[in-house]
């Protein structure tokens, strides 16, 4: 998870044309600038050039640490391709301002700092200026590390996109909050960071378990140099894998987290314990996982293992003091040796991606981020938008038209109410609060079943919206 679209790569930047909305800003460096620290003087050089286009609106307002349902840019986006079609993606992307997310290296963005102090942030100027251009809220997740951060060679044309998933080594450990810090700096109008990616790297061989001493270490450093930027940047972690196994194994298998989904895997939850225990601080909480086992297995079905989200959702608010929960990133169809996910036609991936958001609200996550599988040509599976590489391109798909109404109906604060379902053991989903009803049929066939006092005939997979 999080691995698939990672390389950068080379990329044909443009100008987006920034819309006239709420927040709207003007567009931040496009080539590679020297960055400002805030007291006149320049935190670092630039690798050829230093193009100043001015900088973007500045809240003023403390930050919430509940932003709704989202998705994630991955290595194709559209930021980049042909103009019409990137400008209607822009468009399309405007009206529910879904929060959007962004990594600092790889997943469209290149290498911030491939020489000490020496920045190039071109291709992530491009990503933040066009989240900008939609009125979105911007979050960044602060991974990966530059070359020679961990032990490689300094300079632009040495970065080894194999190595992305290897972490800073500790003796650079206060580099990376530095590089965090001037990342946080040069887009002051981002106030949400994650720190680093699924334990990326983490792992202790010699105990065979995750080495959240090490990650731990990393987060506090960089937690700490983000507040002394601005005490008003919220950062959260840790952005564990929440791995479940199949019920009949019993190896580091957890006895208090399981369900008929499997049982987490129990030097998961020792990571994220050791780190809530030790943490400087945090904002929000955030995990990450997929409703199957870490076997590809789907328990008992692609439906019913969904509920291992609202278990997981709340085991950690049960251990978090009330703190906001994210998922950075959630899946429900298992992926293919290439990590792709496409499988399932288009109407059945939606209706159990809408299964897994209802059990991650109904287990009282507040923010989700889908990962936006993009690619470029004609076919993509999941994807969000048709492609903008494509002259008509940049159209909304399903996938978005699910998140942009789930964002609508339930945002941070929604209080749900139990709905009456008639047959009892009728083969559906239900969400709902005062105003709007969702109903998931999760079969392949029409299905009659009566929903809060109304009949409904629903079609094979529908995904069924109510005013109430």
């Amino acid at each position: 998870m999080g691995r698939h679209g990672w390389k950068s790569g080379a990329r044909r930047w443009r100008l987006t044309a920034l819309l006239g909305v709420g927040l709207a800003a003007l567009a931040l460096v496009l080539t590679l600038s020297n960055l400002p620290d805030g007291n006149g003087s320049t935190a670092g050089t630039t690798t050829d050039g230093d193009k100043v286009w001015g900088s973007p609106t500045i809240p003023t307002e403390r930050p919430e640490a509940e932003l709704g349902w989202g998705f994630t840019h991955t290595e194709h986006s559209a930021d980049e391709g042909e103009d019409g079609a990137v400008e209607r993606a822009e468009k399309t992307l405007t009206g529910p301002r879904l929060p959007q997310l962004q990594h600092i290296m790889g997943w469209g963005s290149d290498n911030p700092e491939p020489s000490p102090g020496r920045y190039r942030f071109g291709e992530m100027d491009a990503r933040m200026d066009f989240i900008r251009a939609t009125g979105s809220t911007p979050v960044v997740t602060l991974c990966c590390a530059p070359d020679w951060m961990k032990g490689g060679k300094a300079g632009v044309d040495n970065t080894d996109w194999d190595r992305l998933e290897t972490p800073p080594d500790p003796r650079h450990f206060k580099d990376f909050a530095k590089l965090a810090a001037t990342v946080a700096k040069r887009y002051p109008d981002v106030r949400h960071f994650i720190v680093w990616n699924e334990f990326k790297g983490f792992w202790n061989d010699a105990e065979e378990r995750w080495d959240y001493e090490g990650y731990t270490q990393l987060y506090n450093l960089v937690y700490r140099e983000l507040k002394k930027v601005n005490e008003d940047i919220l950062v959260g972690g840790p952005y564990l894998v929440m791995d479940s196994l199949n019920p009949r194994q019993s190896e580091n298998a957890s006895d208090e987290l399981k369900g008929d989904w499997g049982s987490a895997d129990q030097r998961v939850l020792d990571a994220f314990d050791h780190w809530n225990k030790n943490k400087a601080g945090a904002d929000f909480v955030v995990v990450d996982g997929s409703s199957y086992t870490a076997e590809d297995e789907l328990i008992p079905d692609e439906f019913a293992a969904t509920e291992k989200f609202t278990d997981v959702s709340e085991w950690v608010r049960g251990r978090s003091d009330g703190l906001p929960l994210w998922w950075a990133e959630y899946y429900v169809e298992p992926g293919d040796h290439n990590d792709n996910r496409d499988d399932w036609a288009e109407p059945h991936r939606v209706a159990v991606q809408a299964a897994g958001l209802i059990a991650m609200a109904r287990g009282g996550t507040t923010t989700a981020f889908y990962w936006n599988p993009q690619k470029r040509g004609k076919d993509c599976a999941g994807c969000l938008w048709t492609s903008t590489e494509l002259d008509d391109g940049g159209v909304a798909l399903p996938m978005l038209g699910l998140l942009e109404r789930f964002h609508k109906e339930f945002p941070p604060g929604t209080s749900y109410e139990d709905i009456a379902v008639s047959p009892e053991d009728a083969s559906v989903r239900v969400l709902a609060d005062d105003k709007a009803l969702l109903v998931v049929n999760t079969v392949d066939r029409p299905t009659q079943v009566t929903v809060d006092g109304k009949r409904l005939t629903l079609k094979p997979y529908e995904v069924h919206w109510a005013g109430r």
